[in-house]
């Protein structure tokens, strides 16, 4: 199987380790085990707890806890919906595993995360694209997909909130593309990895999975719950479709850690705590992105509506690869380029790491570009 190079993760493993000011960092700040245990209030009786627990594989789909907790995010599910995974990224690869194959048409927006396209291409699947256009402030358009399903679509892969622009659709934007998958018999696959960061209310759009008799949804715990080192996400969709992706899943998963269910258990137990932290630093330090924004005549953006990042468009004629790698060595501070997404003349921000950083690493950035803009007169 031949499969494009990840381009996201390649330049997160290039430089993000050589970076002073990290604004590519796409979770919301990462929490400790220390502070995890401390919202929780038993810190000693889960410490005596975690002495006791066997290293086995444990339950092979996941805990009946961590599965019923879980369905306890949506609207329309129970525990016999929920299957684990390692991350959001394994549940998006298994659904591709078991749904598509050569001969399918796979419909995704763009931009997105890179596997809901380069996966079923990989398959041999005719992948068409849906742009997300800054003038339709990056939402997907209900008649431009009509005119891409055909009798062969068997998925249409969604990213709600979208990484990288956040935009946010709503529900009556999605009703408008379940009716289209429906008249073709299409699965939706609704990456919603940023769910619990909406700008407004309780944080939580509405889930795919709740809508539409195929729809599937996908989550994880390193976004809006701060825990990417559990390496833990999961797929709500039918039971149906959970026991065909379980034939896929024994090939190459068999569990997830004992300790990173555990674990996942008790920040979602807890998770009222967790996301009114997170939704303060997001909506905090997205005030802050703004008012730069706003100051800075080379930069423009659609405001984010929900999610951790923000798509910047920035006035300057040098390819983004370059605009990044040069801000980096000069001052130390780290974009996500435009050119790994396909979305070149952008940058990809990530706004809620810590607030220091963030208000360290803007200045630097500004500092950068007019010098930059006086280098390219």
């Amino acid at each position: 199987m031949k499969i494009e190079p990840f381009g996201v993760e390649q330049w997160m493993n290039e430089w993000e380790n050589r970076c002073e000011y990290n604004l590519a960092e796409t979770c919301v700040e990462s929490l400790t085990m220390r502070q995890l245990l401390e919202m929780t209030g038993k810190t000693e009786s889960i410490l005596d707890d975690m002495l006791n627990i066997k290293m086995t594989y444990g339950e092979i789909t996941g805990s009946q806890r961590l599965r019923q907790v879980i369905a306890t995010q949506y609207a329309r599910q129970t525990a016999n919906n929920i299957m684990i995974a390692h991350g959001a990224i394994g549940a998006n690869a298994l659904i591709y595993q078991t749904l598509v194959e050569a001969g399918d048409t796979v419909i995704s927006v763009l931009p997105t995360y890179q596997q809901h396209y380069s996966i079923p291409a990989s398959y041999g699947a005719e992948v068409k694209i849906l742009p997300l256009r800054e003038e339709n402030a990056f939402l997907p358009d209900p008649e431009e997909l009509k005119t891409l399903v055909d009798n062969k679509t068997k998925v249409i892969a969604l990213n709600n909130p979208n990484n990288p622009t956040g935009a946010l659709m709503d529900e009556k934007l999605l009703h408008q593309i379940i009716e289209i998958a429906r008249s073709v018999g299409a699965w939706v696959l609704c990456d919603e990895v940023y769910r619990g960061t909406n700008q407004q209310g309780d944080g939580y759009s509405v889930a795919m999975a709740d809508l539409y008799e195929k729809g599937i949804s996908t989550a994880s715990m390193s976004k809006a719950y701060s825990l990417a080192g559990l390496r833990l996400g999961w797929i709500a969709a039918p039971h149906d479709l959970l026991k065909a992706i379980e034939v896929h899943r024994d090939y190459n998963t068999i569990s997830v850690g004992v300790l990173d269910d555990y674990f996942a258990c008790l920040a979602l137990e807890n998770r009222d705590k967790i996301l009114q932290r997170n939704q303060a630093m997001l909506r905090d330090n997205l005030q802050t992105l703004d008012q730069w924004v706003a100051n800075e005549p080379l930069i423009s953006y659609t405001k984010p509506l929900a999610g951790t990042t923000a798509l910047l468009k920035y006035d300057l004629p040098i390819g983004s690869r370059d605009f990044c790698i040069q801000l980096i060595k000069r001052y130390g501070v780290m974009f996500t380029p435009g050119e790994v997404m396909r979305m070149e003349g952008y940058l990809r921000i990530g706004f809620a790491n810590n607030k220091e950083v963030l208000a360290k690493g803007l200045p630097l950035v500004s500092a950068f570009i007019k010098e930059l803009a006086n280098e390219l007169k």
